[in-house]
């Protein structure tokens, strides 16, 4: 188990009630059972206090946490026949972008998704999840492809943000982004998003441009990331505390914006503790919101898309 800072002081307990059960498998005769479940009772405790009201910024280290579920996760364990399709016929794969066709309960669909990867190799592979161009562009291409047979597009957001290096600007970055948020206002099939983990900046919001749009308890979804925002606003990093609190980034208030259309609930102690439990919870509702736009004709679902952008805000302005 990974633990975040604020965990510390569980990191102790459960590390306690280990060492115990250590020395019992090594001494068969010693019996530490009764000591080891008082504190697993005791870290339980501490456990349900430390996530029970969440600052915006230990939100964003429990939405980073290297042990959550990523796109390839959930791609393996709720569809099945899945299909990966590469390249954007242009440039190369990008492979912090994975997508293609599934079946979801026996539905044909399209999925497409970051992957952060979960160890050091993966993760270079992957780019940490922060997409090229052509990332973006495989993913314009998959919703073609969607749009063509009439499938519906599930995408799966979990990126700190698009990659910002020298070779991505000079083969169209901002470019490949807005036509990708722009086809996502154009399709005429249902698209689906779940932030899973880091909705960051236009990165996201090129594969979130939905019909509806849901997240995960812990996760987060902004414009910047409090440590980019602190060094623009503050000129220090270290104010990302209180630039968390001023992006309204969390779940709770986006969906309070009109942002968000639905929070999916996490296990105690965040998705990284019940990997199955999180993965079933995104599948149940991935399956209503499908149920909520089968049999609409595609003008309908292109025009209720659009509308709800141009909707976004109004809330604030009334109040």
């Amino acid at each position: 188990m990974n633990y975040l800072e604020f965990e510390k002081p569980l990191a102790e307990i459960e590390g306690k009630a280990e060492e115990l059960r250590a020395m019992a498998r090594a001494n068969k005769e010693m019996d530490v059972e009764k000591e080891a479940v008082a504190l697993d009772k005791k870290a339980e405790t501490l456990l349900r206090d430390l996530y029970k009201d969440l600052t915006p910024w230990r939100k964003c280290q429990v939405a980073r946490h290297p042990d959550r579920p990523h796109c390839k996760d959930y791609i393996d364990a709720l569809f099945i026949e899945y299909t990966p399709l590469a390249g954007d016929r242009n440039f190369a794969d990008d492979h912090a972008v994975m997508g293609g066709l599934a079946r979801f309960n026996d539905q044909p669909v399209m999925v497409i998704g970051h992957e952060k990867g979960h160890d050091t190799k993966t993760r270079i592979e992957r780019n940490f999840g922060m997409a090229r161009p052509e990332g973006y562009r495989k993913a314009i291409r998959l919703m073609d492809m969607a749009h063509r047979f009439r499938l519906p597009v599930v995408t799966l957001v979990d990126t700190p943000g698009a990659y910002p290096g020298k070779g991505a600007e000079e083969r169209g970055q901002a470019e490949a982004i807005a036509r990708s948020t722009q086809k996502c206002l154009e399709i005429g099939v249902p698209l689906i998003a779940i932030v899973i983990g880091e909705g960051g900046s236009g990165g996201a919001v090129a594969f979130a441009t939905a019909n509806r749009i849901a997240m995960l308890e812990h996760s987060v979804y902004s414009v910047i990331s409090p440590e980019g925002c602190a060094s623009i606003l503050w000129k220090d990093a270290d104010k990302m505390r209180e630039a968390a609190e001023a992006l309204r980034l969390t779940a709770q208030d986006l969906q309070k914006l009109g942002v968000i259309d639905r929070i999916i609930r996490e296990p105690m102690g965040g998705a990284q503790r019940g990997r199955k439990e999180t993965i079933d919870a995104v599948g149940k509702a991935l399956e209503t919101m499908l149920k909520d736009l089968s049999g609409k004709k595609p003008e309908a679902l292109i025009r209720d898309r659009r509308q709800k952008f141009l909707d976004m805000g109004s809330k604030g302005l009334a109040a």
